[in-house]
């Protein structure tokens, strides 16, 4: 059975939510759920052990990463410090830097918020050679203008779903599911 490396967003879990329905398409989960002793890192040791645990137990071309928020944030931070990743990658919602709402008086500005598009300003943002992002047309989190110019950027397919924020909703990720795991 193929093992997929999942991050979850902060608070999530491996096997709830998207890991359960990855599961559920037959496949293992690995990866790192962003609470408790994880969650109490500093941002580059999260960052180095994600990288780690790619290069060490997943750096093959038939290698499956999902990265949903947040995760998808170490993602692209470890992707930063290495080489191309060779496997497929499949970025759901994903934080590239700061947000907020000013309707809702929230907002979060993440380590290093500025670093991926700066990098990929300057051509140096590494791109994984399978790799696409999906975010919602409304998610005030994962900005889908910023999600879309990092993916222009980097050369990587974005896209951007009608009327949906930061959570895409169960069938379309069921259908994004159906043909990524294929």
């Amino acid at each position: 059975m193929q093992t997929v490396y999942y991050l979850p967003g902060r608070g999530g879990r491996l096997h709830i939510g998207l890991g359960a329905a990855i599961a559920e398409r037959g496949f293992d989960i690995a990866g790192r759920e962003i609470v408790g002793a994880f969650s109490q890192l500093l941002f580059s040791e999260q960052v180095a052990t994600v990288a780690d645990d790619l290069r060490n137990h997943f750096w093959d071309s038939s290698a499956l990463v999902v990265a949903n928020s947040f995760g998808a944030y170490l993602f692209l931070h470890a992707q930063a410090s290495m080489n191309p990743f060779p496997g497929k990658v499949l970025l759901l919602s994903p934080i590239v830097g700061g947000f907020s709402d000013e309707s809702k008086g929230m907002g979060f500005v993440p380590p290093q918020a500025e670093k991926l598009l700066q990098l990929a300003k300057a051509g140096k943002m590494p791109k994984p050679f399978n790799c696409e992002m999906h975010v919602g047309s409304i998610d005030w989190q994962a900005d889908p203008e910023k999600v879309s110019f990092l993916g222009l950027l980097m050369g990587v397919p974005v896209t951007v779903v009608p009327e949906r924020g930061h959570t895409l909703g169960k069938i379309y990720v069921n259908q994004v599911l159906d043909q990524w795991l294929t």
